[in-house]
């Protein structure tokens, strides 16, 4: 959050000055966070804990100290997303981020973003949508728009309101066009950076051009998904199982209208009168460990099923994560159609 002062103040301030902070704030989250000295956290303020204090006798030119709220909420790890969303659940809005001194180095405004993910998210852009021609044939398949914003801007919008600070996108067909569509920062301040891919490679292998991430948790996407995948939910998932890396899956069953054989050989085993097979199909949307990185090779075409395949073979976990919700491959004017339908009623 910028201008984290507007919700800070001194222990050493009196009421009267708590009340005029609180007033500039306006319709804002009305908290002020209390420091000492040392600007060590030490207390919440609130105008209802002003009026407690003064109809209990003390007056506005007491200090803060006695009218403040010492038993807060806060966070002190960007990881702690599970404490903010219990925190959310309480209908806390406002959640200061406090390192190891106790000294505020962030305030999470929950009003403005669901969670506060530290993620590095690196969205492929890079295809050149040949099954949407003549529509992109002077156009990059992610920017055509669905509704009155570009696909890729949605899932940007989408992801920086998770609290995801760090993006990056790769380009190569018609790849000017997105690096002028992102030469200023989007919602919420987020610069996002634009990757150059000279050659293409393949739906993972790109993040070896990616020069730094911030964060040792990485998303990768298609930029061509319409979705509301819960990526709170996802992130969750995938620390809880430890794993290296996780991917999306949609739901898919198969309904077949005959009866099966169950052979061996020639043989009949038995049969399976109309079976039905519940399956889980690739979303294109993956969390991974930084550490996955080092199973990347270097310019080389490289897609995620392969890094999939590459992490099995070593004996590291991968889970899937079962999506559910909304979730279109922008592949086809066909699907094209629908996800222009669909985002009239999306949210």
């Amino acid at each position: 959050m910028k201008n984290l002062e507007r919700f800070i103040i001194n222990d050493d301030k009196i009421i009267l000055d708590a009340l005029k902070a609180l007033n500039s704030l306006h319709s804002e989250a009305m908290t002020l966070f209390v420091v000492n000295k040392n600007e060590e956290m030490v207390g919440t303020i609130t105008d209802g804990d002003i009026r407690r204090a003064l109809t209990s006798g003390i007056s506005l030119d007491s200090s803060v100290s006695v009218a403040m709220h010492r038993k807060f909420s806060y966070v002190n790890r960007k990881s702690e997303v599970l404490k903010l969303k219990k925190l959310r659940e309480k209908n806390i809005i406002l959640i200061p981020l406090l390192d190891a001194d106790n000294r505020i180095i962030d305030i999470i405004d929950l009003s403005k973003q669901t969670s506060n993910l530290p993620v590095d998210a690196v969205l492929m852009a890079g295809g050149k949508g040949e099954r949407l021609r003549p529509l992109t044939l002077t156009t990059p398949k992610p920017l055509l728009k669905i509704g009155s914003k570009a696909i890729i801007d949605i899932n940007i919008d989408a992801l920086i309101n998770f609290g995801v600070k760090h993006i990056s996108v790769t380009v190569n067909y018609l790849k000017d066009q997105l690096i002028e569509h992102y030469k200023t920062p989007v919602a919420n301040g987020v610069k996002v950076q634009c990757v150059e891919e000279e050659q293409f490679f393949g739906t993972i292998g790109a993040l070896k051009l990616v020069k730094e991430f911030h964060n040792d948790t990485i998303l990768v996407m298609n930029s061509d998904l319409l979705t509301n995948i819960d990526y709170e939910d996802f992130y969750l998932h995938f620390q809880e199982h430890d794993a290296m890396m996780s991917a999306a899956a949609i739901p898919y069953t198969v309904s077949i209208p005959y009866g099966i054989f169950d052979l061996d050989g020639r043989n009949i085993k038995g049969v399976s009168e109309k079976p039905i097979y519940n399956l889980y199909a690739n979303a294109g949307i993956y969390l991974l460990k930084k550490q996955a990185l080092d199973y990347i090779p270097e310019n080389k075409v490289f897609n995620a099923t392969d890094l999939i395949d590459t992490l099995a073979a070593a004996g590291q976990t991968v889970i899937r994560y079962p999506l559910s919700g909304l979730w279109i491959d922008i592949g086809s004017p066909e699907e094209y159609r629908k996800a222009q339908e669909l985002i009239k009623h999306f949210g």
